[in-house]
């Protein structure tokens, strides 16, 4: 009986240990790759200035993020949402963007060094596409809710900017084995509750890119770089679309 009992416990403690190893392995991989493939984020500007309409709007526009919004894996500035934004929202008058973004930022990152310079520049209007790196980097629930809630409520108090709080993509379907791939799925759907009820709660606007463009990016195709996580210039137009349908309309 005692030697059935060890047995027993061998084959847990190895299939544990089996286990463990596999998911270290898994997510290395991923990142691995990553880095072979050695994606360059394009050369950003602090400011650009786009002169539109004669009459209109003069309005500055601070986009607030990671990588996402810094354009990762594109080959100019000018193909990131950011930029295409402020391009279409030029038809009505001069747009002055000011790029407060950076590669792997996660919320506590932003609050650092991106937080106060994006409000000393007295924005009109705000994006702010930020937590994937916080996902990824299995930061929690709670230390992401309490950061995004700060940066909330920095922008509400200290800005009179229109804020547009956006969703987190469904990205690296492929990049990432099982099951980090349903996982960050999950956990992707669950921040952009928290995103979406933290805007309301704050009188922001939430714009959800992620349902619209799940099947859209749930395999490697022309939407993604050459990582397979960030998105092409093809994946940039297709977000910018979508924020720029809920924000052009409404000026």
């Amino acid at each position: 009986m005692e030697k059935i009992i060890m047995k027993k416990l061998f084959i847990i403690i190895f299939l544990l240990l089996a286990i463990s190893l596999y998911l270290y392995l898994a997510n290395a991989y991923a990142y691995y790759m990553f880095r072979r493939v050695g994606l360059k984020a394009p050369t950003v500007q602090n400011s650009y200035v786009f002169n539109g309409a004669a009459a209109g709007d003069n309005l500055t526009y601070a986009a607030i993020g990671d990588s996402l919004t810094s354009g990762m894996g594109l080959n100019k500035y000018e193909e990131a949402f950011p930029y295409l934004l402020a391009e279409d929202l030029s038809e009505k008058g001069r747009v002055t963007l000011q790029n407060f973004s950076y590669p792997g930022y996660r919320t506590d990152d932003l609050i650092k060094n991106l937080l106060e310079p994006a409000i000393a520049a007295r924005p009109q209007i705000i994006t702010l596409l930020i937590g994937t790196n916080d996902v990824h980097g299995f930061y929690g629930r709670e230390k992401f809710t309490a950061n995004y809630k700060y940066i909330l409520g920095r922008l509400t108090k200290e800005t009179t900017a229109e804020i547009y709080t956006i969703s987190l993509p469904y990205i690296g379907a492929n990049a990432f084995l099982p099951p980090y791939n349903s996982y960050f799925d999950r956990q992707t759907s669950d921040f952009n509750n928290i995103i979406k009820e933290l805007a309301e709660a704050y009188g922001a606007k939430y714009i959800d890119i992620a349902e619209p463009t799940k099947a859209a990016f749930s395999e490697k195709n022309i939407y993604y770089a050459a990582d397979a996580f960030h998105p092409s210039a093809a994946g940039q137009a297709l977000w910018e679309k979508i924020i720029f349908d809920n924000i052009g309309s409404g000026r």
